[in-house]
């Protein structure tokens, strides 16, 4: 299963939207799915606090099964980073 973030808009930012954007998918959400990828095809900024939100829920329901994508994007780049560091 593919989440293109871009249905969320390209400009992802504040917790709130994250929260947002999470509910809004959760009930579409195949449980059984093999692995999740998140693509960040076409965002052009991505903010840690958005990114929290929506990805620790998606970790929440499909733990190592979610795999995001290669992106670009430094601000991707950064979100990514910061989140794993803060594991």
């Amino acid at each position: 299963m593919k989440i293109e973030l871009k249905k969320f808009g390209l400009v992802l930012t504040s917790r709130p939207a994250g929260k947002e954007a999470f509910a809004a998918i959760r009930p579409t959400l195949d449980l059984n799915a093999d692995k999740v990828e998140v693509d960040f095809s076409g965002i052009i900024s991505l903010s840690p606090s958005w990114a929290d939100e929506f990805f620790k829920g998606l970790e929440s329901l499909y733990g190592d099964r979610v795999i995001y994508l290669p992106s670009d994007n430094p601000s991707v780049k950064a979100t990514l980073k910061i989140l794993q560091d803060e594991e």
